[in-house]
């Protein structure tokens, strides 16, 4: 028997360096294969098998790893096409068989292991690699952004890159709305009851009985026979007086229901990842105390918003659902608490806002705040040892009793849109009346593509250089730039109308008073 001679280091030297090599395979016929023997094969290399018999079949146990192509009736032609172990088994003429472990290796040339990895990761884009003074250059074209950073980050491996690829042209980016329902209603109930007593001169004594929760009246004794005067504040509901008697009574009888509703839906629209906002109300000036020079400032206006408004940035995630940063808020104008400096009434900000960070999916809707507060204030005021005396107690005895209950419900429904087609109608707003007929009615506008022509409606190619796709993402900022809030001079504030202050009454002087 005829020993197989295989040289296993030869044939890694010879792999690596040519294209191919030549393994002569001798066994003595009618023989069996006692061994199964080592076989080393680099990828993308090849490697000849010799036989001094016909070969009448070939099989590798792995076709994926490696492919057999026989030349001649005594030749096999073994290509490395990815490396790992597989089975060779070839069957000579007589019955003999060869058994082989093929081994199959990735090259240690930088340049390839580039390649390889190229194509594994980024599989169906044609990228090529190519080496030169210790430069890496890649060309082709590429479908996004994020598989050019890819490749450039496996280029980067084997010496300095130079990006030559192209990105495709990418869709346009999504766009949604954002659909927001602001509820509210506050219901408030209050009654008060209190009385207040003044003498102007009963028995020669002018004075007042009061539980101090209603202002009573102001009584100025008179000087050397003049009458006693009486300043009415606060008339509450109804004034006694006995002018005869020197004496009267003022009563606070008062019940109160108020209702506040709110009902806001706001709409607005942002492309995926961008930030958008919306504000319907206006803006109140407030003064601001600037400093200065010696501690003296000068008091100038600045201006703050007011209304419904909404800020949100929304972002579609990789499970197609979408991410949402919201802050909806609803504010109004409040008198009541306001604050009057130097005369002029700076108004308060009554709001209600919410900021939060949701995920749903598109047409999906979340309730993102709800609030039900239920409040009650009851005040009572007596006089000591007086307010006791059964029945008549009640007389030196003031209430005052507050209800309120305020509902509150937000809403948010993000969903993805597309824009109107253009022989779609276009949703408008029902005017309740007409405008003037005699107006022109001609659109001042720019003329349609009836008139322009038709807009390219495709790109002029369908790949753009990576450099200038950057860029024209660079050139659309994330947020929109801030504006600075104008400041201007001083100037008086429009108030509500004061109400009409009350004339001191005078009363007669009281029959042989001093």
């Amino acid at each position: 028997m005829t020993r197989t001679v295989v040289c296993a280091l030869s044939l890694i030297a010879s792999a690596l360096v040519g294209t191919s090599v030549l393994v002569r395979a001798d066994q003595a016929p009618g023989s069996q294969a006692s061994a199964t023997r080592d076989l080393f094969l680099t990828v993308g290399k090849s490697l000849v098998v010799d036989s001094p018999t016909n070969i009448q079949r070939v099989s590798i146990a792995n076709p994926d790893l490696a492919e057999a192509v026989v030349v001649n009736p005594r030749e096999v032609l073994l290509n490395g096409k990815a490396d790992g172990e597989t089975s060779l088994i070839i069957w000579q003429a007589g019955g003999n068989r060869l058994l082989f472990d093929l081994n199959v290796r990735q090259t240690n040339s930088p340049i390839e292991v580039v390649k390889h990895q190229l194509a594994q990761e980024l599989p169906g884009q044609a990228v090529e690699a190519s080496m030169d003074n210790k430069a890496v250059f890649l060309r082709g074209t590429v479908n996004n952004l994020t598989a050019s950073d890819r490749a450039v980050a496996i280029a980067g491996t084997a010496g300095k890159v130079v990006n030559l690829l192209n990105v495709k042209v990418p869709k346009a980016d999504a766009q949604i709305l954002l659909k927001v329902k602001f509820a509210d209603v506050d219901r408030s109930a209050s009654a008060q009851w209190g009385l207040n007593f003044f003498s102007t001169g009963l028995a020669n004594t002018p004075g007042s009985v009061t539980t101090g929760q209603f202002s009573p009246p102001l009584l100025t004794p008179g000087t050397a026979g003049s009458a006693t005067t009486l300043t009415v504040q606060n008339a509450l509901n109804i004034f006694l007086l006995r002018p005869d008697l020197n004496f009267g009574a003022t009563i606070e009888a008062l019940q109160s229901k108020s209702l506040a509703q709110i009902l806001a839906e706001p709409n607005i629209v942002a492309i995926n990842g961008k930030p958008a906002s919306f504000l319907a109300g206006g803006e109140f000036p407030y003064p601001t105390l600037q400093g200065g020079g010696g501690g003296l400032g000068a008091v100038t206006i600045q201006f703050r918003e007011f209304g419904v408004r909404i800020n949100f940035l929304p972002q579609i995630t990789p499970r197609n659902t979408i991410r949402l940063q919201v802050t909806p808020e609803v504010s109004s104008l409040d008198f009541a608490n306001g604050l009057v400096f130097q005369g002029f009434t700076i108004p308060a900000l009554s709001t209600r806002r919410m900021q939060t960070e949701l995920e749903l999916e598109t047409g999906q809707s979340f309730v993102i705040g709800g609030l039900l507060d239920n409040r009650l204030q009851d005040t009572v005021n007596k006089i000591p040892g007086l307010a006791n005396i059964p029945l008549v107690g009640k007389l030196f005895t003031s209430k005052a009793l507050t209800k309120s209950n305020t509902e509150l419900l937000v809403l948010v429904t993000a969903e993805l849109v597309r824009p109107i087609p253009v022989d779609q109608p276009r949703p408008a707003v029902k005017m309740p009346e007409g405008f003037i007929k005699e107006a022109p009615q001609v659109l001042y506008r720019q003329p349609g593509m009836d008139v322009t022509g038709p807009v390219p409606v495709k790109p002029p190619s369908e790949t753009i250089p990576v450099e200038e796709l950057q860029q024209f993402q660079k050139a659309t900022p994330a947020t929109p730039a801030a504006q600075q809030a104008p400041q201007l001079q001083f100037v008086p504030m429009l108030t509500p109308p004061a109400a009409p202050q009350t004339q001191p009454y005078t009363l007669p002087a009281p029959a042989g008073g001093k």
